[in-house]
């Protein structure tokens, strides 16, 4: 199969969950993920990351103000039914200044409370999954390179097997209405999830806290906030995050 079709079949795949396919079509595309094994682990990344922005990014109503301000710049008030030309163009660019302040929305790093549960969330849903990562690997060769095109920006990925912490692969979470990498290690029979966040203002020293029952612990370094968290004990897992923060580059 060339490149050529397989970005074909992945795009028509994609057109298949958000359900923009004819009858004949879809059952063709799916035909295509029933024979192709890495397109079938794509379509179910795809469906899982749909599940996880459904679940932390519940539906909002547009605030009335700003539904308002849309209505006066497109032209739409009472007694005018139609937008002029002119309203139309200007609504374009509101649009497109609205569409860039909610990029930076969601880009922003999120708060701390919210930043515990989410990656806490994250940790039980993998926990749950009958795998805990998207690409299964032990080798950060093949991790690291899986990121790119999935999310702007790809996670640093130490080996840490020498360490007592060997690599189990990586997957994307969201945090903060944002998609990002967590890579998956493990220590005997338990699994440690890190969840790399950017936007990070400065470094930090290593903080830890419990959560649901889990561990947790935070720093920042490189513009980057990193958190650890597993059922491990304290100890053990201050030992990974040392480990890995001391891991050169």
């Amino acid at each position: 199969m060339t490149a050529a079709s397989e970005d074909r079949d992945r795009l028509l795949m994609h057109a298949a969950i958000d359900g923009e396919l004819d009858p004949a079509n879809a059952i063709a595309v799916e035909q295509r993920i029933a024979a192709d094994p890495a397109l079938a682990q794509e379509r179910a990344r795809v469906e899982a990351l749909r599940r996880a922005l459904r679940e932390q990014l519940p539906p909002e109503a547009v605030p009335p103000a700003l539904s308002a301000r849309i209505r006066r710049v497109v032209g739409i008030g009472e007694g005018r039914a139609q937008p002029s030309w002119r309203a139309l163009a200007a609504s374009v660019a509101l649009a497109a200044v609205l569409s860039s302040g909610g990029t930076w929305y969601a880009a922003r790093p999120p708060a701390g409370d919210m930043v515990t549960e989410a990656v806490v969330a994250s940790h039980v849903r993998a926990l749950m999954a009958p795998q805990p990562a998207d690409i299964s690997s032990s080798d950060q060769h093949t991790v690291k390179p899986w990121f790119a095109g999935r999310i702007p920006q790809a996670p640093r990925v130490v080996d840490l097997a020498s360490e007592g912490f060997p690599l189990v692969g990586g997957r994307i979470d969201v945090v903060g209405r944002t998609p990002v990498p967590s890579l998956v290690y493990k220590r005997r029979q338990h699994l440690i999830s890190l969840t790399a966040i950017p936007g990070a203002s400065a470094s930090a020293a290593p903080r830890s806290q419990t959560a649901q029952g889990f561990t947790l612990i935070g720093w920042a370094a490189g513009g980057v906030s990193y958190w650890a968290v597993s059922d491990l004990n304290r100890d053990e897992l201050e030992t990974f995050a040392r480990a890995f923060r001391e891991a050169p580059l």
